[in-house]
């Protein structure tokens, strides 16, 4: 008795209706996915698209959810319902924000520096952050507003100078109550012609220092009792 083809296997038509060699088995199982395509996707979707007031912005999901509680980690990272926010033709999100200071709000989250341009106001900057409610980045932003308004006030500092004759075993006490800003600049011998008793003292001008600050929108400080004793000490020159 003659052997038919193997189980499983249907032999191929051969030229004139006679059995041809098997077919090989195919690559894989059908309807296995396409490695290339996952990839592709995969890529895809860790990249966001954002429409902020007509212009668009690209980064990561792993940029916009550098901070777990802020709008932009609620809107395209967290898992759940997205918050209600439309998508455009192309697929990017719909944010009525105002772009021009949307660029410092992205860059913190990509750097974590805190990058201004001379051209944008930081209170913008700080309205948007608390939009976005970025809390580090609110900080940062309050404080370098806090900074520049004192230097604004402060003005440019000025430094006021008195010299102070004293004797040498004065001069322990004098460096005693230099505070108050004041600080030693210069100590100067002038011999010693001072004759105390028996004995011949040294004297000496020391110069000292400090900053000029004393009014401060148009409020004038009254010095402190410190302030008042180096000053009387040098009305004796």
């Amino acid at each position: 008795m003659a052997e038919g083809p193997p189980r499983g296997r249907t032999p191929s038509p051969g030229p004139g209706g006679a059995p041809g060699p098997p077919s090989p088995r195919s690559a894989g199982p059908a309807g296995a996915p396409n490695p290339t395509a996952a990839n592709a996707t995969a890529a895809a979707s860790k990249w966001v698209r954002l429409n902020v007031g007509g212009t668009y912005f690209v980064s990561t999901r792993q940029t916009l959810c550098r901070e777990p509680k802020s709008f932009l980690c609620r809107l395209c990272c967290q898992d759940g319902p997205e918050l209600g926010s439309d998508k455009d033709e192309t697929g990017a999100y719909l944010i009525d924000r105002d772009p021009t200071y949307f660029g410092p709000i992205l860059n913190y989250l990509r750097h974590g520096k805190l990058i201004i341009n001379k051209e944008l106001a930081e209170e913008g900057v700080l309205e948007e952050a608390e939009f976005y409610n970025i809390a580090s980045l609110v900080r940062l932003v309050k404080e370098r507003i806090r900074d520049n308004e004192n230097r604004t006030s402060q003005g440019p500092v000025k430094h006021v100078y008195r010299v102070l004759q004293c004797q040498e075993e004065e001069l322990t006490q004098m460096v005693s109550t230099m505070s108050d800003g004041w600080k030693f600049e210069q100590l100067i011998s002038i011999g010693s012609s001072y004759n105390y008793g028996n004995e011949d003292q040294a004297e000496f001008l020391c110069v000292v220092s400090r900053e000029l600050n004393n009014s401060t929108n148009g409020i004038v400080k009254e010095p402190s009792e410190k302030a008042k004793i180096l000053q009387e000490r040098g009305s004796r020159m």
